[in-house]
């Protein structure tokens, strides 16, 4: 009998330790990271240097989502000195910005959840030194399949941004109270191939006030396992800006992404 009573727990020992490796699974925590780089060199009549570069990380473990994203642009184009007439290199735009963003879903596996947003970006040839903004709300998972994904959120928050001096106008600091609106859908046209559109606004309640939207629509290509091409055109528009400044600004890149 005790032979027996071994023999049936030596057979249920792998069954047990398979049980607790998949509990211990489903609480550890996960991880993802990618960082995207890309150059544009010009030479001849005129020359030109772009870089591009992005980090992102995703973290979920539990009902806990953090999101963190870092993008940068720099650009040097060689221009002639009207006094010297030497040509050398001129910085022509130099920008970066940060996201990042926390999600708690109320219910496990639920669809349904409150976020937390941040966002800062600087831009040396825009009409603001730098622009700030955090908001709190709800947000929900509207689809989720094998091939497509949407996820949007709403709430209010507060905007900082910081005006530029100008030969016209002081420099200036503003704040004002927000509704922030943002989605983001994606879908895998096939096995290589994915497809990405994000849309954010940041509406201020009092009329006359800097308000911002923004997208972005990305096609991405895997190369091999972990490397993939992106084809990216952001959009930003801010509603306010001063006359020597543009509202729209447009960013075309193609950026290669490693993913770790």
């Amino acid at each position: 009998m005790k032979t027996k009573l071994a023999i049936t727990a030596l057979c249920l020992l792998p069954l047990a330790s398979q049980t607790a490796f998949a509990e211990e699974a489903k609480d550890a925590s996960e991880l993802t990271m990618s960082a995207e780089l890309g150059f544009l060199f010009k030479s001849g009549n005129t020359k030109s240097g772009d870089i591009k570069a992005g980090f992102n990380v995703k973290h979920k473990k539990n009902q806990w989502t953090n999101l963190l994203a870092v993008n940068a642009l720099a650009k040097k184009l060689e221009e002639k000195d009207d006094d010297t007439g030497d040509k050398e290199f001129v910085t022509t735009d130099n920008k970066w910005d940060l996201k990042t963003q926390t999600n708690y879903a109320l219910h496990e596996n639920g669809k349904n959840y409150l976020y937390a947003n941040l966002g800062y970006q600087q831009d040396k040839f825009s009409g603001f030194e730098s622009q700030s903004s955090l908001s709190m709300g709800w947000g929900r998972h509207w689809i989720d399949t094998e091939t497509s994904s949407l996820f949007a959120d709403i709430g209010p928050g507060v905007k900082y941004d910081v005006i530029r001096q100008t030969d016209t106008q002081p420099k200036n600091e503003e704040t004002n109270f927000i509704v922030q609106a943002q989605a983001l859908y994606t879908t895998k046209i096939n096995e290589f191939v994915e497809f990405k559109q994000y849309l954010v606004a940041k509406q201020t309640f009092e009329s006359g006030k800097n308000s911002v939207y923004q997208s972005e629509t990305s096609i991405t290509t895997k190369l091999i396992e972990s490397m993939q091409l992106k084809f990216a055109l952001r959009i930003d528009y801010d509603t306010e800006v001063e006359p020597e400044f543009e509202n729209t600004n447009t960013e075309t890149s193609l950026t290669l992404v490693y993913n770790f």
